[in-house]
């Protein structure tokens, strides 16, 4: 008996779903990024209008400012769809468990100078209540922003600060090992020291913004932007310098996920500022003003922080800022 085995090929019929297909011009091969982002948002057949605020429908378009012919022109250049992004996230949270095990079983914190380890303390351990802040504001940028190329970020940007909080709580629980003591401390800091105050107050300010937009580059562009090279650059190598790199190896995901994340927040200002003059301005003003006020709050903490040095480093975050908005065509 002679057995003849051919082969045969099934050809597609359709490349991709018919929305994406319709938002791709026709039926061409999409990614699994443009699959789990494009056509998502929900547009009609909401039932009711939201009790609390009855002149929008639940998801609408007016509830900022800034104007899209297309809200999915927005693209985040990482292409995080849920997937992706859990799949790295995991890799990188197994890295950040195995160097805080390093940090704590060979005491690089506890082995710093007692004046060295109050100095992290005051200037780290009550930023996880800026990260909580943070969070909340992105989560309320998830919910009432348009367009799930927009909404699905922010949400992974926001439980990328819930985790960032609970790193900045294990290097309290590391100084004063493990007793909790710290983050009592703290809060404390927090609520009543002079230098915190102007963070405080403007991480309060922030919490009550409404145009979802504007609290996007307040709160990811301005704030994050003057907040993390203060903490994560200068400070952290001040202390790098002197005392070793044990508080450096701690921060590697702050220092890393900023430069990521950095690409994706410039990439979605740089398509809203490119869509029209008027959104430009728009962004424009919003960053000048947030810039302003952020710099005047943090600038305490700065002096209570540096020292001597305050009035330059201030100088150099802000023009850091300065030039970083003007590459997005956001001028401030």
């Amino acid at each position: 008996m002679q057995i003849d085995i051919k082969t045969s090929s099934v050809e597609q019929l359709r490349h991709t779903f018919s929305h994406v297909a319709r938002f791709l011009g026709g039926d061409k091969p999409a990614s699994r990024y443009q699959e789990a982002t494009i056509g998502l948002q929900p547009e009609v057949n909401f039932h009711y209008r939201p009790l609390w605020q009855p002149e929008f429908e639940l998801y609408d378009k007016r509830r900022t400012g800034v104007v899209m012919k297309d809200w999915y022109a927005f693209k985040d250049p990482r292409q995080y769809y849920y997937g992706t992004y859990t799949i790295v996230r995991s890799r990188q949270q197994e890295t950040m468990e195995k160097q805080l095990q390093f940090v704590e079983k060979y005491g690089l914190l506890t082995g710093l100078p007692g004046e060295v380890q109050s100095a992290i303390a005051f200037a780290m351990v009550p930023l996880r209540h800026v990260e909580w802040a943070a969070n909340a504001n992105n989560c309320y940028i998830t919910g009432y922003g348009w367009g799930t190329a927009i909404t699905q970020a922010t949400m992974f940007y926001a439980m990328d600060r819930l985790g960032i909080a609970q790193y900045l709580s294990r290097i309290g629980l590391i100084l004063d090992g493990n007793q909790g003591d710290s983050l009592l401390r703290a809060k404390e800091t927090w609520l009543t020291h002079p230098a915190w105050q102007g963070v405080r107050r403007v991480t309060e300010n922030l919490m009550v913004t409404e145009d979802w937009f504007e609290l996007f580059v307040a709160q990811n562009l301005v704030f994050d932007s003057l907040l993390y090279p203060l903490i994560y650059q200068q400070f952290d190598a001040s202390i790098a310098e002197r005392h070793g790199s044990g508080l450096a190896m701690i921060n590697e995901f702050m220092k890393t996920w900023y430069d990521e994340t950095g690409r994706w927040v410039d990439a979605t200002l740089k398509t809203a500022a490119a869509e029209s003059p008027a959104n430009a301005a728009l962004l424009s003003g919003w960053a000048k003003s947030w810039r302003d006020t952020i710099a005047e709050g943090l600038r305490p903490l700065i002096r209570e922080t540096f020292g001597a040095d305050a009035q330059r480093i201030s100088a150099e975050v802000t023009a850091a800022l300065t030039l970083r908005a003007a590459k997005v065509g956001v001028v401030v």
